[in-house]
């Protein structure tokens, strides 16, 4: 294993091959999920889904999230943090591919695996980077999150072009993000052959795991990750079908949703750093949060062109930095790499529990409504909490 006490015995290829295998890791974490947003209408008319069912199916993976995300550092003591990755990845391409069946059962069957193996990917990266490069949280965090951002604004981009343009179909659009993932199982592989030790950290992962779930710090972060997570699985589920009401072909919709997530690259790149340099990120987390309320008051006023573009910037801001920090807090706030996996792992596993409401209670909300303006207020009034979770969790404190 590459650590603070094993560096001189590791070799400048594995350090390679490690970070490439970070980053790929990192390229297979939303590009499953915010494919789907883009397609939702066509799924919806191809399978006959309501648009709350259409919301369930993009709270799946955040209710596999929640289940999965307090029990993978327990895999992971038995396994290594290595063999539980590759078994994550190889979860996903399964699931990756029955999604891609053209029937409502295997629909939602592929898309509960996707979430099984995207958790193990959400719980273990930030402690892979915390153990292995410990002076670097900062920059690799920044490295492999803005990674994320990337192939997530890409897969929204491309899913419309792909299912038309190509004639892919809305199945053949989302199995190809089988792709990167067979190339990150062979990254992983070869890693696990290069390094097959094990992580032999059980006892100190359970001692530290009764004090994470009595720590009010780590119920703040966990707070925080779930209603930021659950602003920004919203928006995938349903920003284009807000702008195809406001009259937005949804090829041009599809675009503009990859372009909130790429405005937030930069954003997710400097958070991270940012935040690893000072001792209290509750600024970080004011300025983050006022932009999330003012975008989406702005989506909430009205379909004025100019409003929607400005509201579509600020809201990737938001959604590019409040990721990375919740991130950067499991680092920060964690003492070592034991720690950081169990908060890690409770912190997903009861944020994104809360998170997986949010698709499925904004699609009520339109079925009820039919019209946007209750559910543009409800995420404003998130957009709040989220705010307010982020400040506490900035305080300069420990777990």
């Amino acid at each position: 294993m590459y650590s603070p006490q094993t560096q001189d015995n590791k070799n400048s290829l594995y350090i390679i091959l490690l970070i490439t295998g970070i980053v790929l890791v990192a390229f297979n974490l939303r590009p499953a999920i915010t494919s789907v947003g883009p397609l939702v209408g066509i799924i919806q008319e191809d399978v006959g889904l309501a648009h709350w069912s259409a919301g369930l199916l993009m709270s799946i993976p955040l209710i596999s999230f929640a289940v999965m995300s307090s029990l993978v550092p327990r895999i992971a003591a038995r396994l290594s943090n290595e063999k539980t990755l590759l078994l994550g990845l190889v979860i996903l391409l399964v699931g990756i591919c029955i999604r891609s069946i053209s029937m409502t059962l295997f629909i939602f069957f592929g898309t509960l695996l996707i979430g099984v193996g995207i958790a193990i990917g959400n719980v273990l990266l930030p402690v892979v980077v915390k153990e292995k490069f410990p002076q670097k949280f900062g920059l690799m965090t920044s490295i492999y999150s803005t990674s994320m951002g990337l192939f997530a604004s890409l897969a929204s981009g491309i899913s419309i072009p792909l299912a038309h343009d190509l004639k892919l179909g809305w199945d053949g659009a989302l199995i190809v993000w089988g792709i990167p993932t067979i190339i990150a199982i062979v990254v992983w592989i070869l890693l696990i052959r290069l390094n097959p030790a094990k992580d032999n950290a059980v006892k100190s992962v359970r001692i530290s795991a009764k004090q994470i779930w009595r720590s009010p710090l780590a119920w703040k972060i966990a707070l925080f990750m779930g209603f930021q997570s659950s602003l920004f699985y919203i928006t995938m589920s349903w920003l284009p079908e807000i702008l195809y009401n406001y009259g937005i072909s949804r090829g041009t919709a599809g675009w503009l949703l990859s372009f909130t997530q790429i405005v937030g690259v930069p954003v997710s790149f400097l958070v991270p750093i940012l935040a690893g340099r000072l001792h209290s990120q509750v600024w970080i987390a004011f300025a983050l949060g006022m932009c999330s309320i003012v975008g989406y008051a702005g989506l909430w006023m009205g379909s004025s062109y100019p409003i929607m573009i400005l509201s579509i910037i600020l809201i990737g801001i938001a959604l590019g930095g409040n990721f990375p920090l919740a991130l950067s807090y499991i680092g920060i706030r964690a003492r070592n790499g034991n720690q950081a996996a169990e908060l890690s792992g409770m912190a997903q596993s009861t944020g994104y529990m809360l998170a997986a409401i949010g698709p499925i209670l904004i699609g009520y909300l339109y079925d009820m409504a039919h019209v946007w303006t209750i559910p543009l207020l409800t995420l404003i009034v998130i957009s709040g909490v989220v705010m307010t979770f982020g400040m506490l969790s900035g305080r300069d404190k420990y777990v």
